[in-house]
């Protein structure tokens, strides 16, 4: 069986991590947060833990594929938008790789929705997020205030965008 290839991993030692071990990906790498700490052994052992580990989520959340991804939209649609049921028939949800100051974006006039792959190793909750607001132009086309009253009928949608914001500001400062 056929391993499947990570992007580049990148390791972060902090003198002030103690005992945990955290990994995510980041600009088309995976970054695993070690203690300063901890020995080279101990070190490979840990990535091949966290990429194995990020892996498994993957596949537990259907995240790699783009039927899958529709399928969801689909799902957040009949439940939250169920009085715009045009919302519920994209014509195309899918993953891209290109989007790197975005996290998804949406053509109203062909109903395509694309979601930034960087996406993928974050919480459920904020995928969903961007999916219904990427929804939510195919019936507003612009971010006016019926658009964000459509989008805040997801409970954790304040939640998401804070956690998408803190995202976004870690990146910008990072001197990469």
């Amino acid at each position: 069986m056929a391993r499947k290839v990570h992007p580049p991993v990148e390791v972060r030692r902090s003198p002030r991590r103690r005992a945990t071990v955290a990994a995510y990906e980041e600009r088309g790498r995976v970054v695993v947060m070690i203690p300063d700490a901890f020995s080279e052994k101990e070190e490979r052992e840990w990535i091949d833990h966290m990429l194995a580990r990020l892996q498994k989520r993957e596949a537990r959340d259907g995240r790699a594929s783009d039927t899958a991804l529709r399928d969801r939209a689909v799902r957040l649609a009949r439940r939250y938008y169920p009085d715009h049921p045009e919302c519920a028939t994209p014509k195309s949800v899918r993953w891209v790789d290109n989007q790197h100051r975005r996290w998804g974006s949406c053509t109203p006039s062909d109903g395509s929705i694309r979601l930034s792959r960087r996406l993928t190793m974050m919480p459920s909750w904020v995928i969903d997020y961007v999916l219904l607001h990427e929804l939510a132009h195919l019936v507003h086309h612009d971010h006016s205030r019926p658009f964000w009253d459509m989008v805040g009928r997801y409970n954790k949608a304040e939640r998401a965008r804070g956690y998408l914001e803190g995202i976004a500001d870690a990146e910008a400062s990072d001197p990469r």
